[in-house]
């Protein structure tokens, strides 16, 4: 059995408060974005829905609850003309948004799972809308 990526969720180390304005902030920088606001625009019908859907996953992955309901990796997939560029984006600015809420180990955790993610969605990004391709991977400093 191998070891998971992720760090053991702690409810002592993050609240809930502090796993919404995560989401809260990250959301609103990305919709700001230049590059990855049109497309969370085009697609996210609900935006109250989709932050309870992003508190209850970040909350599974950094707290362990069991709220978290959803299949991540369809979704991304059906999006058209993803690039790693996109990918590599969101990431910088998740780790812009966790370097501001000042809680360092929910920093390097939720950092930890984001670039994990991100890789991950990807590589079934490509593996699934490029067969025939060679996957590339993200620059993930």
């Amino acid at each position: 059995m191998s070891q998971s990526p992720f760090p053991i969720p702690d409810p002592s180390l993050y609240t809930e408060e502090e796993i919404a304005q995560l989401v809260h902030t990250f959301y609103a920088k990305a919709r700001k974005d230049p590059a990855l606001g049109p497309i969370f625009e085009a697609h996210v019908i609900d935006w109250d829905a989709h932050f309870v859907q992003m508190i209850n996953f970040w909350s599974a992955q950094l707290r362990g609850t069991n709220r978290f309901r959803g299949a991540p990796m369809p979704k991304h997939i059906a999006l058209p003309e993803l690039t790693a560029e996109l990918f590599e984006r969101w990431l910088q600015l998740f780790r812009q948004t966790t370097e501001e809420l000042s809680n360092p180990s929910l920093q390097q955790h939720a950092n930890a799972i984001a670039s994990f993610i991100a890789s991950r969605l990807w590589q079934g990004y490509q593996m699934s809308n490029y067969p025939d391709k060679q996957p590339v991977a993200l620059r993930i400093a």
